[in-house]
């Protein structure tokens, strides 16, 4: 669980990048409880060295469409009733269902063998498929779970707890009959903290927890542990533990975890709820919101009716832009910028550096630009019209990287548009909410898109399977290789496009070996319908 650093930022010459690498390299050296699995980068310190990244020009020229022809058609399609219809329609049941109960009953052991802690870094959704894993780990070695201690992330800087995002009185209460949970140690081990294991190395601390480890590795390596000490603590413990070769109850008990156990606090579902009725019934709505709407509004579940709407997770941030080393229409300014970015952060070793753009495009390795993301929706039918929802957090290039897709979709909003600073209090700068809300909106939507896969999109691709709701997966080689044919005609592009998502809405499919039971929730999580 090391330390990954993130800067919004660039040098503004050679020597300033190469004042930066030199401090990368001798921060280990001075400061090694920063970098080590338990260490905190300080605020202070991560706000300090992006302050020595800054720079004192623009990084990017403002982005010009990539797509002229194809952007001007979009503004002007037309979509008939019946595709319209078509498009709107929900999944038809298939042949499977959700089944997250185990086949036989549920039962906890005579005695807990002791207790099990597990420490989650990564955003949101890295932590809750960590939580899901440590019920599982909790449940073969019969073992207490204390409820899961979730790090700040250094570059969110969240401090959010396990009780500040779900409801953790319903968590303990559905997995009441699977194993015992505490919120948190009894006196006797009050001593096993996060500060405790960051400062020495300690005989209760797991941390060679293999990567997909098998259930065997956690009974011969963890279970020792418990029953010499009454407690182990596993850290770092994100995607710890396999998804293949365990038995059918264990597999079972982690999608009832994820499905039903997991439900955010009060506040995020009363939030989301007030997004979801103003998306659905937007009448006498302009601009942002001036008053609360949560006593105002009526349940959002009368409400189902009225309205429908599309979210859209598009995820375009600096690292991704950088990491993909793909072309956005930035300019030199901005290729300029996101190089000197890979070379900060991964000293210039990025696997995709080596390919052009053109061959990352063909081959499906580049993000879709909001542009893009746009002009794939209106190929599949959406008009004007679409009431969108954008869950994202900073995009790269602000508003103007986004005014295409803003054109082709003006009813497009967000938190900030649909909700007064008063209602967004509670989770304002708070990293770990604001997904909360976006993931909360995106399982109501009538249909759900992602610009990129991620674990939002993973989490989301799984559920919305397991519920059996309408969820768009966009093709990325079939859209690579459109865009880069700079003469096709709107028809053409529109026909490939349809075409090519016909199998790709959200039909079942099965997981094969190595893929997450959290994406492919099919057969583990479901049973014949």
């Amino acid at each position: 669980m090391g330390l990954k650093l993130h800067y919004h930022n660039h040098y503004h010459s050679p020597r300033g990048g190469a004042l930066g690498a030199l401090l990368l390299l001798l921060l280990p050296i001075f400061l090694p409880s920063l970098f080590s699995p338990l260490g905190h980068a300080s605020p202070s310190m991560l706000s300090g060295l992006n302050v020595m990244m800054k720079s004192n020009f623009q990084e990017w020229n403002v982005p010009k469409s990539r797509h002229q022809r194809l952007l001007k058609s979009a503004v002007q399609r037309q979509t008939s009733e019946r595709e319209l219809s078509d498009l709107w329609t929900p999944l038809a049941n298939q042949s499977l269902k959700p089944c997250a109960e185990s086949s036989t009953a549920p039962s906890l052991p005579e005695k807990s063998e002791g207790f099990i802690q597990v420490f989650l870094d990564g955003g949101l959704n890295q932590q809750r498929m960590g939580i899901c894993d440590a019920v599982a780990v909790a449940k073969i070695l019969n073992a207490t779970l204390v409820i899961p201690y979730l790090e700040v992330n250094p570059v969110w800087r969240d401090s959010s707890s396990f009780m500040d995002i779900f409801d953790v009185d319903h968590f303990i209460n559905v997995l009441k009959d699977d194993i015992s949970i505490v919120k948190e140690l009894p006196s006797d081990f009050s001593w096993s903290t996060r500060e405790y294991y960051a400062t020495a190395i300690r005989a209760t601390r797991v941390k060679t927890a293999p990567v997909h480890a098998s259930a065997n590795w956690y009974l011969e390596n963890v279970f020792p542990v418990v029953q010499s000490y009454g407690i182990a603590a596993i850290a770092p413990f994100s995607h710890r533990l396999t998804f293949d070769n365990l038995p059918m109850d264990i597999q079972r008990l982690r999608c009832k975890v994820n499905f039903q156990a997991l439900v955010f606090v009060p506040h995020i579902r009363a939030l989301g709820d007030a997004l979801i009725s103003r998306l659905r019934n937007p009448s006498g709505k302009s601009g942002a919101v001036a008053t609360n709407y949560l006593q105002e509004m009526p349940d959002v579940k009368d409400k189902q009716g009225a309205g429908k709407f599309v979210v859209l997770h598009l995820r375009f941030d600096k690292d991704m832009a950088a990491h993909s080393a793909c072309d956005f229409g930035g300019g030199k300014a901005e290729k300029l910028a996101l190089a000197k970015y890979r070379q900060v952060i991964w000293q210039g070793r990025v696997l995709n550096s080596q390919f052009t753009d053109e061959e990352l495009r063909s081959q499906g390795r580049c993000p879709l630009t909001p542009e893009e993301i746009g002009l794939l929706l209106a190929a599949l039918g959406f008009d004007n019209s679409t009431r969108l929802y954008l869950a994202s957090h900073k995009v790269y290039g602000g508003e103007a990287r986004i005014s295409n897709l803003r054109r082709l979709f003006p009813l497009m909003e967000d938190k900030k548009s649909l909700a007064s600073s008063e209602e967004r209090a509670q989770i304002k700068g708070k990293a770990s909410l604001l997904a909360a809300v976006d993931y909360y909106v995106s399982m109501h939507s009538n249909i759900f898109v992602s610009a990129s896969p991620g674990n939002m999109h993973n989490a989301l691709v799984g559920h919305r399977t397991y519920e059996n709701l309408k969820t768009i997966r966009p093709s990325m080689s079939l859209l690579g290789q459109l865009f880069l044919n700079k003469s096709i005609s709107w028809s053409d592009f529109q026909q490939s496009v349809v075409e090519g998502h016909q199998n790709r809405q959200g039909q079942i499919r099965l997981r094969k070996p190595k893929q997450s039971i959290y994406t492919y929730p099919a057969p583990d999580c479901m049973c014949q319908a």
